[in-house]
Parts: structure tokens; C-alpha cells; sequence
């Protein structure tokens, strides 16, 4: 069914779980490194691969930052939380259980604002942050497209079995509408942007270190209840998890019109199609088995501690958006336009360095932007902050005109040095020469008379038209402001 068909007739319900991998030395549950990368099974011991006789220790480290996500999520922090046993087989579980929290997390009650694209804030309801750790890797080979389906055998890479993680879990968000799949992905860039603020995690979506599964329902209308859910896993981009939600909305609409039900199960992403294939059937709270781990005590994180940890917390991104848009006098379209490109970082840095607010967006989200796009790259590819707070200075400071430091920037861009070393090579600098200035002025003011006339006559608009011939005699050089002065000195005299 066609996404806007859909919502016109169900009202949407999503459920988000994102799972962060914590920036820790070591493992949860062992002393193994924990690093991305490395030759497979190279950073593993005993408690990594589950072998008879080797005993866990909890990460005291992956405690205190389980605690300062909590926290910042607005979450009650508990007093005792304990760890549990949840019993599955996979091949990348090599105790074939996955050591997590179940009944007692370590925080739960929270919420978190989200900003959207437009300015609208959506508060989201967080039910819990529990710690857990990472199973392995499965390497699928043969196949068309790296699944288990079709492949001829599989690696096991255990790695990554035993990485600390904190798997933050939504209440139910209702009230979205067709917005749905943009509070979905808005919301997983906002805890992606709390985790790096707090300096817990590298937060790199594209390393799996921030995962989401996306829960999708539809029920008739916001009195009914909730409908059947399925779970989109493991999605890592915040394009993938909008185009998720969406296609769920409307396979799910087509099959309730069809008078079908819709099967509790979880789902997988393609990037290349942007649909959702199905996994297996879901599996609740009860088929896992869940049992108090009886390797490990009670976490008991003491009062003093916690609020230690709070008074520690550094400025989370919403209060330093906030902040800045004080401190800049940005209007909040400009604001949210800054925020949308990703340039809040580069535009502060440069900010820092000397550069006003003002010319620090218009460079960075016009020319750099520009030829960013034009490049397919990063506009941070392309420049730096000292380098546009540089630029900056020399179009302040009269050195060069906005045309000029276009050209500049372009050789930026591509490698040739920094804006001073750019400007003088290319010969870009602003002729200073009076000499110069004045014979260009000279030259313009006699090629076009009927100009002079005009501007006699009070019409000063029209040294407008002398700029050009003015410009074009100065390779663009001139200073706009003295031209002017000369042409009103010249004309007055």
C-alpha cells in the first residue's frame, strides 16, 4: 500500500532498542582487548569463547558508563541490579547464553527530546538501559548477498563476543503520524550524538559500535490497541532506519486490508531495495529462559557515586545547541539549517578560532558546502576550521572580497595550502595599489557617461554599472568600498 494511503487509515506505533558499544579497554566480562578490527579470533580469552571453568568479573569501567548514560537519559539509576542468563543457541554465542540484564536494569524511567528537521520537538519515553554484552560475528560465504541463506558454509569470528554494551529500550511512541519514520531516525541520531558527547563510545554507525532494532505496529486508530509488532534488526544508518519504518507501515497496512494478520517476527534490511525481508518468528521474554546469573553478584552503584558521575556530566548536545543559538543571535531556521548539514562542530571550532558566527555559517554552509556537493565529499574533507577562521580574517581584514575568497577556498579545496599561501600564489589579494585603482576608475567613468549622468542626477544605484568595467580592469581585485569612494570623490569634484 502506498506510504500516504497507509497512514491515512492505521496509526503507527514504533518502538526503538539501540544497542551502543562501549568504549571500554577491555571486555565486559574478561581482560580481553576490546578493539576494532584484528585478525579473527586474535582478541579473545577463555571467558570470550565460553570455555568450561572460565569465570566472568564485571567491567567496572562499562558500570560507570552504563551509569552516565543512564543519567543522561533522565533515567532513575538503581540501587541493585543484577545480571541474567538469556538462553539461545547461535554459532557467535559460544556459552550459548548471552549474559545481559533482565527484570533489574541498571536504569529505567527516562526520556529524551528530539529535535526534528523542522523544529519540532518529540519527547520520547525510555523503559530501560540495561548492560549486556556483544555476541560474535558470523561470516556467511557463497551465498549472493552474505546471508545465511543460500551460502555454502560460515565463519565464526568471536572478536566482538563479550564487547560491552548498553541497549536502551523505548516505551511505545505514539503520536507520530506520517512522521514516524523520521522521529525513528531522528531519535537514534540524538542518543548517537548523547554517546559521543559523553565520550562512551566512538558512536560510529558504520563500525556497528551504534545498532538499532526498529519495532513497527498499526492499530485503527490511537484508542485502539496496540497491534502486532515486528522488529527490524541490527539497522545502522539513520537513512535505513527511516526507509525501514516507512516500508513497514506499508507492508503492514497492504496486509491488514487484505483481511491478513501480521506475523510477530523479526525482520531484516536491504539497503539496495529499502525492504524488509522476514527472519523468524519473535521470540518473547519466556522463551529465553531467563535465569540471575550466578557467576556474578549484585551491582550495587552507591548514592555518593552516582551523583559524583552526574555532577560530571559534560554539556549534552540539545543544551549546547541552545547555548549556541544564544551566544551566535542565529534565527532558528539558521540554526536548524546548520544543525541538518552536520556543521554545528567545524562552525564552533572556527568560531573558537576568531571567525564571527556570521561568516563562519556563510562560509561553511554556502561556498564549502557547495563544493562539497559538487565533489560528492564531506565539507570537513575540503576544509578546515583554522583555514576558514584564516579566511575569514583576510576578507575582514580587506585582503581579499567575497569573489576573491571563493577562488581562494576553491584552491583550499583542492590541496594547494592554506588561504594565505593560496591567495598569494594564485594572486588573489585585493590591489591595493591607489595607482591602479584610479586609473581602472578613470577609464570607467569615461567609457560610460550617460552612467556619470545618473549618478550626478541622484540615481547612485547606477555606480553599480560602473563596477563591472571596474572589476573586469582589476581581475576582480578592486576594492569595492575605495571604488566607490574614488567614483563619488571624482563625480563630486
Amino acid at each position: 500500500m502506498k506510504y500516504e494511503d497507509a497512514i491515512a487509515k492505521y496509526d503507527p506505533v514504533i518502538g526503538i532498542e539501540v544497542h551502543v558499544e562501549l568504549g571500554t579497554a577491555t571486555k565486559m566480562f574478561d581482560a580481553a582487548p576490546n578493539t576494532f578490527g584484528g585478525g579473527p579470533n586474535t582478541n579473545v580469552t577463555p571467558v570470550s569463547l565460553g570455555l568450561p571453568g572460565a569465570l566472568p568479573a564485571v567491567n567496572g569501567k562499562a558500570v560507570e558508563y552504563a551509569v552516565k548514560i543512564g543519567l543522561a537519559l533522565g533515567c532513575e539509576i538503581a540501587e541493585s541490579c543484577r545480571f541474567a542468563r538469556k538462553n539461545y543457541f547461535y554459532p557467535d554465542v559460544p556459552k550459548n547464553f548471552q549474559t545481559s540484564q533482565y527484570d533489574e536494569p541498571i536504569a529505567f524511567d527516562g526520556s529524551v527530546e528530539v529535535e526534528l528537521a523542522d523544529g519540532e520537538i518529540v519527547t520520547v519515553p525510555i523503559e530501560r538501559a540495561h548492560m549486556e554484552e556483544d555476541a560474535g560475528k558470523n561470516t556467511h560465504v557463497g551465498g549472493s548477498d552474505g546471508r545465511i541463506h543460500g551460502a555454502q558454509h560460515s565463519l565464526v569470528d568471536y572478536n566482538r563476543a563479550g564487547v560491552p554494551l548498553v541497549e536502551i529500550v523505548t516505551h511505545p511512541i505514539v503520536g507520530t503520524g506520517e512522521r514516524a519514520p523520521e522521529v525513528a531516525s531522528a531519535y537514534v541520531r540524538t542518543l548517537r550524538d548523547i554517546f559521543k558527547a559523553l565520550d562512551v563510545s566512538e558512536a560510529r554507525m558504520e563500525q556497528g559500535n551504534v545498532r538499532a532494532d526498529i519495532n513497527v505496529s498499526l492499530r485503527t486508530s490511537p484508542e485502539a490497541p496496540l497491534g502486532t509488532r515486528t522488529e527490524t534488526k541490527n539497522v545502522n544508518s539513520f537513512r535505513s532506519i527511516e526507509r525501514a519504518v516507512r516500508f513497514e507501515i506499508s507492508r503492514q497496512a497492504a496486509i491488514l486490508e487484505a483481511g491478513g494478520s501480521v506475523l510477530q517476527e523479526t525482520r531484516h534490511f536491504h539497503e539496495d531495495t529499502g525492504e524488509t525481508s522476514s527472519g523468524r518468528v519473535k521470540s518473547d521474554a519466556d522463551d529465553y529462559r531467563y535465569f540471575p546469573e550466578p557467576d556474578l553478584v549484585p551491582v550495587e552503584p552507591a548514592r555518593a557515586w552516582v551523583e559524583e558521575i552526574r555532577s560530571t556530566l559534560p554539556e549534552l548536545p540539545a543544551q549546547r545547541r541552545r547555548r549556541l543559538l544564544g551566544e551566535w543571535g542565529f534565527s532558528e531556521l539558521e540554526m536548524r539549517d546548520v544543525i541538518n548539514a552536520g556543521l554545528l562542530d567545524p562552525i564552533e571550532e572556527t568560531v573558537t578560532l576568531g571567525a564571527s558566527p556570521a561568516a563562519a555559517r556563510k562560509w561553511w554552509t554556502g561556498e564549502i558546502a557547495r563544493l562539497a556537493k559538487q565533489d560528492e565529499a564531506e565539507p570537513t574533507q575540503l576544509a578546515t576550521p583554522a583555514q576558514v577562521a584564516e579566511l575569514a580574517g583576510l576578507v575582514e581584514a580587506g585582503k581579499l572580497n567575497d569573489k576573491l575568497a571563493r577562488k581562494v577556498l576553491a584552491g583550499v579545496a583542492a590541496g594547494e595550502g592554506s588561504p594565505s599561501d593560496v591567495m598569494s600564489a594564485r594572486g588573489l589579494e585585493i590591489v591595493e595599489d591607489t595607482g591602479a585603482l584610479e586609473a581602472a576608475v578613470d577609464q570607467a567613468l569615461a567609457d560610460n557617461p550617460d552612467v556619470v549622468e545618473k549618478i550626478k542626477g541622484g540615481k547612485m544605484q547606477a555606480i553599480g554599472a560602473l563596477m563591472g568595467p571596474i572589476m573586469k580592469a582589476t581581475r576582480g581585485q578592486a576594492d569595492a568600498g575605495k571604488a566607490r569612494e574614488m567614483i563619488m570623490a571624482k563625480i563630486g569634484g
